[in-house]
């Protein structure tokens, strides 16, 4: 079992809705974001995603592509994502990490030795947003191999004679898109989420968590309240990006994740 397994079989048994949170590597500064990361447990955050900054990223809206080019501006490469993933884990070898990104930066490294390096690291999961589920051979097998899970998108588009396809090599979670298009770009509504949830459970026993469009602690806990827990992203990032100081984000954080874990 992964961190991410042991994390939601313990959520499972405490009757309890995971909350993810998403941060960028580098952004608005290594030590900063390295702070925040390592203050995200203690504000009640159950795994970590960490954004990988890349060049070109399709799926993120305007909040999280300004934090990709701050981070990228700053000096951020895969060599120093990775190094805060040690930092991390010399104070914490309990909280999951999932890396998410785009595959680019880890063809260019090589999927051997990326994956070596992931596990030495301590990261547990991937999710990459460009691999659709016919490009399986190329990282998601050998990553499942190599002890990480690999994390798949389904999103409102997501019908039901591609679902099975989706849901085939998936292991850890299944991450539901609540919105279609971007991130940050609009408001997720439990109402329309549920039916969804409810649709990708009845083929799969791997929890359900939703992001997109999540930026309130009630939205966290009605969303969280329909599926096995949220994740929230750009509402998190787009306070690090407004400079406050890394207690209020944590506060803000905080807020969040007590509305998944009342709902």
């Amino acid at each position: 079992m992964t961190r991410i397994d042991s994390t939601f079989a313990r959520l499972q048994a405490e009757g309890r809705k995971a909350f993810v949170a998403y941060i960028m590597a580098g952004d608005p500064d290594i030590e900063t974001s390295l702070a925040v990361m390592k203050g995200l447990p203690s504000a009640g955050v159950d795994v970590i995603e960490l954004g990988l900054p890349f060049t070109d990223p399709m799926a993120d809206g305007p909040t999280i592509q300004l934090a990709g080019q701050r981070a990228l501006e700053g000096g951020m490469t895969l060599d120093k994502t990775l190094q805060m993933v040690r930092d991390f884990r010399a104070g914490d070898n309990d909280t999951p990490i999932v890396l998410m990104g785009y595959y680019n930066p880890i063809y260019s490294r090589g999927v051997d030795t990326f994956l070596a390096q992931a596990n030495e690291a301590g990261i547990d999961g991937l999710i990459i947003v460009d691999l659709p589920p016919e490009e399986d051979d190329e990282l998601c097998i050998p990553a499942q191999k190599a002890g990480l899970n690999f994390i798949r998108l389904a999103t409102p588009t997501t019908d039901d004679r591609r679902l099975p396809k989706v849901l085939q090599n998936t292991s850890g979670f299944v991450y539901y898109v609540s919105i279609t298009g971007i991130t940050g770009a609009a408001a997720a509504e439990a109402t329309d989420v549920g039916p969804e949830v409810a649709r990708i459970k009845a083929k799969t026993d791997l929890p359900v968590i939703v992001g997109f469009g999540i930026r309130t602690p009630e939205a966290s806990q009605a969303i969280a309240s329909v599926a096995d827990g949220c994740v929230v992203g750009s509402a998190i990032v787009g306070e690090l990006a407004s400079g406050k100081p890394v207690e209020e984000v944590l506060s803000f954080v905080s807020g969040l994740a007590g509305g998944a874990h009342s709902a």
